[in-house]
C-alpha cells in the first residue's frame, strides 16, 4: 500500500522582532527535526499583510528571519528554506479551500476573535480565511507534521478537516486520477490526495508568556519590549528585562504544584526549563525555596548563553543580504517544484481545464 511521505512543514510571519517564545516554541524545535525529516521552514510573508497590510520593511523582515532559521543551526541546503509569496500556489490552492471549508468552521477559529477584537467588520477577509491559507501552506506540499504552539493547534483540525473534506468530496476523482493515496481515518478507509496532518506540540514550555503579565502570550506586537526577550537583544539587554521581569513575592516552590495560581513564576521555570532542556519539575529540585532574586541571575546567565551565539549569527548573515537572498531564492524554486506537483494533480482532480 502506498503512502505519504513524512513531511515536516512549519512557518513563521516577518512581522516585528523574533522572540525567545518565537525560537523556543517555534526555531528550536526545526532544528531538532531537521536530523531525521524532510523538513520545509517558510518566512509566511502573505500572512504577514492579513492583519497589516503596509508594512515599513516588509522584505528586511523576511529576511531577518531567513537569518535566524540559518543562525540557529537549519541546514538549508539540505532541507528547504523559503518565502511563501515566491511559490504562487499556495494562493491558488488556498482559493479552492475557501471553497472547500465552512463559515461555521472559519467562525469558530479563536484566533480571529482575538486579532480582530471587537470591531469585527473592520477586520481583513485575509485574516478571517488565515486558517484557509495556513492549511494549503502544508498540504500543497502535501505534508504530515507541523510543529507548532498549542496556540496554533486549532488551525491544525481545521486543515485535517479541509484535507478530509475535499478527500471525500473528490473521492471518486481521486481514485480515478491514480494520485491518491489509502489512508484510514478512524476505523474508516479513504483514498486520499491529501495527508491527516498532525501537529508536533512538546517541551517544557511550548508557550512561552509574556514577562510583564504571565497570563498573556509573549508578543511581537505588545507595545512593552520588556514584555519580551529578542533574539536580537544584547546580553545587558537580556539581563535588563529578565531581572525586571514581573514576579510574586513568595519563593520558589519545590515540587510543580506550588506553581499552580502563580502565572509569572510559572513561565519563568518554563523558560529556563526550555533553555537548559531540562523539565520544570528538575529546575524546582535545585531551586526550590529560594527566592527570585537568586533565580533571575541564574536565568539571567543561561539565556545569554543559549542566545548569544545565535545573535550574533544572526547579525554576521544580515549583513550579507546577498547570501539570504540566495538561500530563499533556491528554497522557493525548489518548494515551487513540489508545489506545481500538488497543483497539477488538484487541477486535474478539480476538473480545471489546463
Amino acid at each position: 500500500m502506498s503512502q505519504f511521505q513524512p513531511r515536516v512543514f512549519s512557518g513563521v510571519q516577518p512581522t516585528g522582532n523574533l522572540h525567545l517564545g518565537n525560537y523556543l516554541g517555534a526555531i528550536r524545535k526545526f532544528v531538532a527535526l531537521q536530523d531525521n525529516n524532510d523538513c520545509m521552514y517558510c518566512v509566511v510573508d502573505m500572512h504577514a499583510i492579513t492583519a497589516q497590510l503596509v508594512h515599513d520593511d516588509l522584505i528586511g523582515q523576511t529576511r531577518s528571519i531567513a537569518a535566524a532559521f540559518i543562525a540557529a543551526g537549519i541546514d538549508a541546503k539540505k532541507h528547504i528554506v523559503f518565502n511563501q509569496s515566491t511559490v504562487p500556489e499556495h494562493a491558488e490552492l488556498a482559493w479552492i479551500f475557501n471553497c472547500v471549508a465552512r463559515i461555521g468552521w472559519m467562525n469558530r477559529m479563536t484566533q480571529f476573535k482575538d486579532k480582530a477584537g471587537k470591531d469585527r467588520e473592520q477586520a481583513s477577509l485575509g485574516l478571517y480565511a488565515y486558517p484557509s491559507l495556513m492549511a494549503a501552506d502544508i498540504l500543497v506540499y502535501r505534508g504530515t507534521h507541523v510543529p507548532v504552539g498549542d496556540d496554533q493547534k486549532q488551525h491544525l483540525e481545521l486543515a485535517r478537516d479541509i484535507a478530509m473534506k475535499f478527500n471525500l468530496d473528490f473521492a471518486d476523482k481521486i481514485r480515478a486520477s491514480g494520485h491518491g493515496v489509502d489512508i484510514t481515518v478512524g476505523d474508516e478507509p479513504v483514498h486520499a490526495l491529501f495527508p491527516m496532518v498532525e501537529p508536533l506540540i512538546d517541551g517544557p514550555a511550548p508557550r512561552v508568556m509574556s514577562l510583564r503579565d504571565g497570563t498573556k502570550k509573549m508578543s511581537k506586537s505588545d507595545p512593552s519590549d520588556l514584555s519580551r526577550v529578542n533574539l536580537l537583544d544584547d546580553a545587558e539587554t537580556i539581563s535588563k528585562k529578565i531581572r525586571k521581569a514581573k514576579t510574586d513575592p513568595d519563593g520558589l516552590p519545590s515540587e510543580l504544584a506550588g506553581l499552580a495560581g502563580r502565572p509569572e513564576a510559572d513561565n519563568l521555570v518554563g523558560i529556563f526549563a526550555a533553555l537548559a532542556d531540562r523539565t520544570k519539575a528538575d529546575v524546582l529540585a535545585e531551586f526550590g525555596g529560594q527566592q527570585f532574586s537568586v533565580f533571575k541571575p541564574a536565568l539571567v546567565d543561561l539565556a545569554v548563553s543559549v542566545l548569544s551565539p545565535v545573535t550574533e549569527e544572526m547579525r554576521r548573515l544580515m549583513q550579507d543580504t546577498s547570501h539570504i537572498d540566495a538561500i530563499l531564492k533556491d528554497g522557493g524554486e525548489r518548494a515551487r517544484a513540489r508545489a506545481a506537483q500538488t497543483m497539477a494533480m488538484v487541477r486535474e482532480v478539480v476538473g480545471f481545464l489546463r
